[in-house]
């Protein structure tokens, strides 16, 4: 079995593995007391807090660990938040952020905060000059992704956090992607991030607020971890996760672009060897290990499944595979292809044979796919009548865009179809198909039932 989804969760290092046996014999008592037992837990807690800032590239102090990278997400907004209250109540983000920065921007507007959502391009990247025209006089706090979890993409951080602290406000990095590569560059105010996303293990984040940024935690009171992360601290798992850090940091430079030279096969040949399939996300500024494409006709619950049973473990920002039949708000905000959508990202170690298998497997995976959903297969047609009209109504994807394109040479030349869809991926689907077949997507209306969506033949 091949795991191609370490953007989910990686590996636990072998490192992390070691160290975390080792602190569980060394690390279970009491940081916070003075006997010989305490005194060596608390040893073992400071070592790995400076190692994990060696890293990040920030002071110890700076730094505190937290039960999840979710928690350190919550935790820093929240708290850089209420500690510019009196500045204003509004919150920058971009649209692609993680859904952990997302909610908690959802949980600031429903306590009487406002939001603003930086729109993102067809790549996934922010404007600098964009975001910076989202701050306002009383915005408290700006927060970007170094590299979307989805897509790959690099986010501008250190042009973003120029133009924040030039307005004067603060920015917060999720890093949980990214850290495992090298530190997030730039001037940024705080930091997140995930240990097992770098191989260290669950149930450990990190949370860094910069001296000088105003910062107020959140809930009781507690002394842990200066206040900013109530609760007993998991020693044998910083442990784990500050030593997992420090070898996967020393390995990033062999292993990225190792990495890298594989993703740029995969990115090739899927464009080569798969009909009608979208490759998204930024091709040069992007994480080493990581590639998303979207494939036309096709049920991604299906892809995933099939992609299983052939030995490979992959995910999906497809509203296909939601139980909610929504598609990802990351491919949503870049407006590219949603259904069939695989994303494709490699953990250290990763052999070349099993890429190499998978793009072997993967044609043949799609064509059946589609066969079984009845595509339509290329053809001509002089065109007949002026205007057509697809009731998809009660179907979902890809089905809606299968049917819209198997009477679509069936009108001519400026004719129209109109396709009656109640799935709310055909929002998305349908201006994406547009887009690869070269047609002009007309826009939508309300429909007696759902939602009418037209598009006109151009070639």
């Amino acid at each position: 079995m091949s795991y191609f989804d370490s953007a989910s969760s990686a590996p636990l290092h072998p490192v992390a593995r070691q160290a975390l046996q080792a602190a569980l014999d060394e690390g279970w008592a009491d940081p916070a007391r003075l006997y010989r037992e305490g005194r060596r837990a608390r040893l073992l807690l400071d070592a790995a807090r400076e190692a994990a800032a060696e890293a990040v590239g920030c002071r110890p102090d700076e730094l505190v660990f937290t039960p999840s990278g979710t928690r350190a997400v919550h935790s820093g907004v929240a708290g850089a938040l209420a500690g510019r209250r009196r500045v204003g109540r509004h919150l920058a983000v971009s649209a692609v952020e993680h859904s952990s920065v997302l909610h908690a921007a959802a949980a600031h507007e429903a306590d009487g905060g406002t939001v603003t959502e930086v729109p993102v391009d067809r790549a996934g990247r922010v404007a600098p000059e964009a975001y910076a025209a989202a701050l306002r006089d009383d915005t408290a706090l700006a927060c970007l992704q170094s590299a979307n979890h989805e897509v790959g993409t690099e986010q501008p951080v250190a042009e973003v956090a120029a133009a924040c602290r030039e307005a004067g406000v603060p920015l917060l990095v999720d890093a949980a992607q990214s850290l495992a590569w090298g530190p997030v560059p730039g001037d940024w105010s705080l930091l997140t991030a995930s240990a097992h996303k770098w191989g260290g293990p669950a149930g450990v984040g990190l949370l860094v607020v910069r001296k000088g940024v105003r910062f107020a935690p959140q809930g009781p009171a507690d002394e842990r971890e200066s206040g900013r992360s109530a609760g007993f601290e998991n020693i044998p798992g910083i442990v784990a996760a500050a030593a997992s850090l420090r070898a996967v940091r020393a390995e990033a430079g062999t292993e990225a672009g190792r990495l890298r030279a594989l993703v740029d096969r995969i990115r090739a040949r899927v464009a080569e060897s798969v009909p009608d399939v979208e490759v998204v996300g930024d091709p040069v500024r992007r994480l080493p290990h990581l590639v998303t494409f979207s494939c036309l006709y096709v049920d991604g619950e299906a892809l995933l499944h099939e992609l299983d049973l052939a030995g490979f473990s992959v995910s999906s920002g497809s509203s296909c595979t939601s139980s909610t039949l929504t598609p990802s708000h990351v491919l949503r905000a870049m407006g590219v292809l949603s259904e069939g959508n695989v994303r494709v990202s490699l953990p250290s170690g990763t052999a070349e044979a099993d890429v190499e298998r998978f793009l072997e497997v993967l044609p043949g995976v799609v064509a059946g796919i589609r066969e079984r959903f009845g595509a339509p297969v290329p053809r001509s047609a002089a065109g007949g009548e002026e205007s057509l009209v697809v009731d998809a109504l009660g179907r979902r994807c890809p089905i809606p865009v299968i049917e819209l394109a198997k009477v679509f040479g069936d009108v001519p030349v400026g004719g129209t179809v109109t396709v009656l869809s109640d799935d709310e991926a055909a929002r998305l689907d349908i201006p994406a198909w547009c887009g690869m077949r070269g047609q002009e997507y007309v826009g939508e209306r309300p429909a007696d039932h759902g939602t009418a969506y037209v598009v006109r033949r151009t070639s």
